[in-house]
């Protein structure tokens, strides 16, 4: 049974869209419980947004301020798009600030009435190396906190949750948006506020290089591994290569995707990056071409991998298990790989570039 996978996020920068009700509960989000329900006529995968869009804000009327404390970041390691939001959490040195905590690697069980397989969190913290139980909600999985944020809530049950302690609700469950906010509104209580990943003079750039990074390369991926039928894999594979030989070709020039300073695309671009000869070259059946086969976009990753603080974000364990065991009608006996384990830590040649 292929269920409820990490995020459903939107191709921010090309969208907007109206912030929730604060009250999320008096609403009801009818949208697709599960991958399965994400596949078009064609056998094609079309991933749906996410539902909780409220944002944090200085706004001395604002519902959600940015308060030292208030909010916890709910992730798990093997997730992309929770992994981004941890790797803000850390770079822009929030985690003291902004708590997080990690699920469970392997979908479980969330309720006993239901057949619903999710991510849970452990019932204590020597079950699984990584993974916490819920410190404040006491919550069995993921799920149980989007029911106690929206009892009438239908949707999907995703990481990453930005939660709100005070009024015991989400935030956020979109990526995208997250990350914003963790770059610009904890300035104040961030240790390392000099840090813009958004600069005003580049948004316009990393807002167009975000837009083909996530539609060739961030979903391009699960575009390839959850086709049902040969000309969708076909189409996302030529696809993810255009724009994989296209990365290539702009980091043969410069130290990062926008330019020579870091930004959210290449944060955004990583979390792919690091996961590929690991998962989806053989998960997803991204094989054309391995990323160590590109040594551009190989000494890239290895370089971000060695930004201090990013290291603590990939838990390669976590992130095989959770594809390799969770998706049974990808890989029914649930067998994970030996290999390759990449060691991200060797040298990287991008130093060549000024900074």
């Amino acid at each position: 049974m292929l269920s409820f996978f990490c995020k459903t996020p939107s191709a921010f920068g090309t969208k907007n869209y109206a912030t929730l009700p604060f009250f999320a509960s008096k609403r009801s989000f009818q949208m697709a419980r599960s991958a399965l329900d994400e596949m078009s006529d064609s056998g094609a995968f079309t991933r749906t947004a996410s539902t909780f869009r409220n944002f944090i804000s200085r706004d001395p009327k604002s519902q959600f301020p940015p308060e030292s404390g208030r909010y916890h970041l709910y992730v798990s390691y093997a997730c992309p798009w929770a992994s981004r939001c941890l790797a803000y959490l850390k770079i822009k040195g929030l985690d003291k600030a902004i708590g997080f905590t990690s699920v469970k690697p392997i979908w479980e069980r969330t309720k006993e009435s239901d057949e619903h397989m999710g991510w849970v969190f452990p019932t204590s913290n020597t079950e699984e190396p990584g993974a916490e139980p819920d410190p404040f909600n006491g919550a069995k999985s993921i799920r149980e906190l989007y029911e106690l944020a929206s009892s009438n809530y239908t949707g999907k049950f995703t990481v990453p949750v930005l939660w709100d302690k005070k009024f015991k609700t989400i935030v956020s469950n979109e990526s995208a948006e997250i990350i914003r906010m963790l770059n610009a509104k904890f300035n104040d209580v961030a240790e390392n506020p000099a840090l813009d990943l958004y600069p005003s003079d580049l948004r316009a750039q990393i807002d167009e290089t975000n837009d083909w990074i996530y539609s060739g390369i961030n979903n391009g991926v699960y575009k390839c591994g959850f086709a049902r039928k040969q000309e969708p894999y076909d189409e996302a594979a030529k696809q993810l290569y255009e724009a994989l030989d296209k990365c290539e070709e702009i980091l043969s020039k410069q130290r990062y995707i926008c330019g020579n300073i870091l930004t959210e695309a290449d944060i955004r671009l990583f979390v792919t990056l690091i996961r590929f000869d690991e998962i989806y070259a053989v998960h997803f059946k991204c094989n054309k071409k391995l990323l160590r086969e590109y040594p551009n976009l190989f000494n890239y990753t290895k370089d971000i991998y060695q930004i201090p603080g990013m290291n603590s974000t990939v838990n390669m364990q976590h992130i095989k298990r959770h594809y390799y065991g969770s998706h049974p009608s990808i890989n029914p006996f649930g067998i994970i790989p030996l290999g390759p384990n990449i060691d991200y830590c060797s040298p990287h040649d991008r130093a060549r570039f000024s900074a």
